[in-house]
């Protein structure tokens, strides 16, 4: 315990006065000479006891009051956990600023971040002189230091602003709790500045914030709370595109949704794609009745891209308190149909009937709008078919080929292509199909063939990450497998090094397999897609209404060309990695971000991959080399939909997440200094000891009237 006034406490000995003063005006004894009245004699003494008693009660109350005024006066208090000093002395302070996009809510013309620069400004102004003052925010590779001097925190703090891909603040505690221990000063403060979005507060990083805050002893911990209790705001979410790379007859499908804080409301929703000149063209628009606690789909779809590279972004009509989760935008590359040659036994025709159709519907090659052009030759002209003009090259149930064909595939594989082999009844004598060269592009060698004619044998995917089964994500429990049954598939011995299961059957035996083959890629399907089913069929995947089957088809073949390789779109902060042409290298290209600047980027002659890692602002972007043969590329840079979310996190998971961590949450000034008072010194006691010594005068004033009345 402490006391801000010790020297007062001598005011206690004023205990004596009422002391004095009751002996000195103590009543005398009358003697009377009436021995004849005992009974009243009797009746005297117990009236003088009482009266002794009375005048004692008295004493006691006048006394305390005395007492208890004097040590109020004296300003005690108790230090509480976390207190750690006097009011004046130097600290070590961190103020912590969350800057992540939601901060951008505006709220009485302010954004959450001002508040939090303005209550920031303040509370520099209120810590002692000689104090250690660091200012830190949640940017990506800001640095944890202490500033120079008090001038220094206060251009820092004046300097922030918000950052698309921000760091959590538990992340920050640490990194502040860690600066706090290297100073030697015993005061250790930390300020939290935040709007409490959830967003900020990942649980899952709570246990290191409570090691990392106990290892540094008494730390005050202040939440500084800058946010909204009621937020209102529409957003859009995570953009998601048919597919990145699309052919030119192919459509390009966009998918997002409408969510919202606060009161329902129909909202528009507006499409625009970038002409030549970079300016946006309006090519549809929504409207969505937006609910809160729902995300209400919002789907375009556009056709007739000519070749080349498109971007253009989505855009809520009108505006509200957040403007960053307004907009979400895109990038696709369009190119010219894929190529693809068909090969197997004679008659060819006759055995990729299934997978052409499939991939290259007649009804879409009529109207040209086919994704894929499948040429189709038999086994035997394979030796002498050119593949450079082919982007993916399938085996239908193929015969036993040379060791020169293979070699031929597997050069052509490693030269960045793609190769599907759909194993069948022809794969007879195995010795062609375990010899080195085949093995080369083949999973493992093969084994024997298995049976399984009661039909309960199917396609079973679990892992829904890899691209050919992404598209059956989140419908998975829809797809009707079962009612496509495999009666046959060929067993494989021990699978090669690097080989990887893309899909099992329902008993866990692999169904569809893969393996990297230099810079290209080698899928194996242990049952065929090309058997008729008045054929004895191996199994009954392309027949019937198929439509499983068709889209494992068409996925299965982007994957192969390399339609799910390239990638135009990523988070702020993520590494975007530009794909080139080894025909349209350059020494350098220019980048230009969606705030207008360009920037010389240099590449690597021999590599074909550039990665460019300023991807710090959201929007479109674009990178460009002059000269013949002119390169134009692009990519998209958006919001991690947790950088945007305006939904509070409740005090009760705060608290969950400090755990054994006391710590203090204020949203005004009064209650910011309020908490530093009570943290520092302690908690005073002057207010109910006043309020005791009140209570004691009344009483004592109340007692003192009744006793004298008698």
């Amino acid at each position: 315990m402490t006391f801000v006034h010790l020297s007062l406490l001598a005011g206690t000995a004023l205990v004596a006065l009422p002391i004095v003063l009751h002996l000195i005006m103590r009543r005398r004894p009358t003697r009377l000479e009436f021995p004849a009245l005992r009974f009243i004699q009797r009746r005297h003494d117990a009236n003088r006891r009482r009266l002794r008693l009375r005048h004692l009660l008295l004493l006691l109350l006048r006394a305390g009051a005395i007492a208890l005024l004097a040590f109020a006066l004296a300003r005690p208090s108790v230090k509480l956990p976390g207190a750690t000093g006097a009011q004046e002395a130097p600290v070590a302070a961190a103020l912590v600023f969350d800057a992540a996009p939601h901060t951008q809510y505006r709220h009485e013309n302010q954004t959450r971040l001002e508040a939090a620069q303005d209550l920031g400004q303040w509370l520099l102004t209120q810590l002692p002189e000689q104090s250690e003052i660091a200012v830190l925010d949640t940017r990506l590779g800001s640095a944890a230091a202490f500033s120079p001097d008090r001038g220094a925190a206060k251009d820092r703090i004046a300097r922030l602003a918000s950052v698309a891909n921000s760091r959590s603040l538990p992340e920050m505690l640490v990194a502040a709790a860690k600066l706090l221990k290297q100073s030697g000063l015993s005061r250790k403060e930390i300020y939290v500045f935040t709007d409490l979005s959830r967003g900020s507060w990942p649980l899952e990083q709570s246990a290191a914030l409570r090691k990392q805050i106990e290892t540094i002893g008494d730390c005050g911990v202040y939440v500084v709370d800058v946010g909204v209790t009621d937020p209102t705001d529409y957003g859009l979410g995570e953009t998601r595109l048919s597919a990145e790379v699309l052919s030119s007859n192919g459509t390009l499908g966009i998918e997002s949704g409408l969510s919202c804080v606060g009161q329902s409301a129909k909202r528009g929703v507006e499409l625009y794609l970038l002409d030549d000149d970079g300016k946006p063209q309006k090519r549809s628009e929504q409207s969505v009745e937006a609910a809160p606690g729902e995300l209400r789909p919002v789907e375009f779809r556009i056709g007739g891209l000519e070749p080349g590279t498109h971007q253009g972004f989505l855009r809520i009509v009108g505006q509200d308190g957040l403007e960053a989760d307004d907009s979400r935008y895109f990038t696709c590359e369009v190119k010219p149909a894929w190529r693809l040659l068909l090969a197997a036994p004679k008659p060819a025709e006759r055995y990729a009937l299934f997978l052409a159709e499939a991939l290259a519907p007649e009804v879409y090659r009529r109207r040209g709008v086919a994704r894929f052009d499948c040429d189709t030759c038999d086994l035997d002209s394979l030796a002498e078919r050119p593949l450079a003009d082919y982007a993916a090259v399938c085996l239908l149930d193929p015969t036993p080929l040379g060791p020169a064909v293979w070699k031929k595939l597997a050069d052509y594989a490693a030269e960045g292509r793609g190769v599907a082999i759909f194993l069948g009844r022809n794969a007879l004598p195995l010795d062609s199909f375990n010899e080195p060269q085949a093995q080369e592009l083949l999973p493992g060698k093969l084994l024997r063939q298995a049976r399984r004619p009661d039909g309960e044998l199917h396609l079973a995917p679990r892992d829904f990450q890899h691209p050919v089964l992404s598209v059956f994500r989140g419908r998975s429990g829809s797809v009707p497998w079962e009612m496509f049954p495999v009666f046959r598939y060929w067993e494989l011995d021990q699978t090669a090094k690097g080989v990887g299961v893309v899909t099992p059957f329902n008993d866990g035996r692999p169904a569809l397999l893969e393996r990297t083959v230099g810079r290209g890629r080698a899928l194996t399907m242990t049952t065929p897609v090309s058997d008729r089913p008045n054929n004895k069929p191996w199994n009954l995947l392309p027949v019937g209404e198929a439509w499983p089957f068709m889209i494992l088809a068409n996925r299965t073949a982007s994957y192969l060309v390399g339609g799910s390789d390239e990638h135009f779109n990523y988070l702020a902060g993520q590494t975007a990695v530009m794909q080139l042409d080894p025909a349209q290298q350059r020494r350098g290209y220019l980048l230009f971000t969606p705030d207008g600047m360009s920037t010389p980027y240099p590449a690597v002659l021999d590599r074909r991959e550039l990665p460019i890692t300023t991807t710090d602002l959201v929007g479109n972007y674009r990178l460009l080399s002059g000269g013949k043969g002119q390169v134009d590329l692009g990519f998209s840079v958006n919001y991690a939909p947790k950088q945007t979310q305006l939904e509070r996190i409740a005090e009760g998971e705060l608290s969950g997440i400090f755990g054994p961590v006391k710590y203090r949450l204020a949203r005004t000034r009064q209650q910011i200094d309020r908490d530093i008072s009570a943290g520092r010194v302690g908690r005073e006691l002057f207010p109910p000891l006043i309020l005791i010594v009140a209570l004691i005068l009344a009483l004592e004033s109340l007692v003192s009237n009744r006793f004298y009345k008698e």
